[in-house]
């Protein structure tokens, strides 16, 4: 399945933000230096939708605030059900 994100980096909290244009926004209570608001991305969405880390993987978007996911082991189905959308 893929998830189509826009993450806004640097907030008090990692939490979701709602839906627009299509993407699921997300804030991130990490910086976007090395690596570490994909990291967050990456362990956010893992745990939203009840999957391992190493089911997620960062499909496109490594360097942007738009970014492109895919998740294995769960039905878009079932992951609109978790995320509550």
């Amino acid at each position: 399945m893929s998830l189509a994100v826009w993450v806004t980096p640097g907030a008090p909290r990692s939490e979701v933000a709602g839906v627009a244009d299509g993407r699921l926004r997300l804030r991130l209570a990490a910086a976007a230096h090395e690596g570490q608001a994909n990291a967050e991305l990456i362990r956010l969405v893992a745990e939203m939708l009840g999957v391992r880390r190493r089911q997620v993987d960062l499909a496109t978007g490594a360097t942007g605030r738009r970014k492109l996911l895919r998740i294995h082991g769960v039905t878009r189905e079932e992951a609109r059900r978790r995320l509550r959308l």
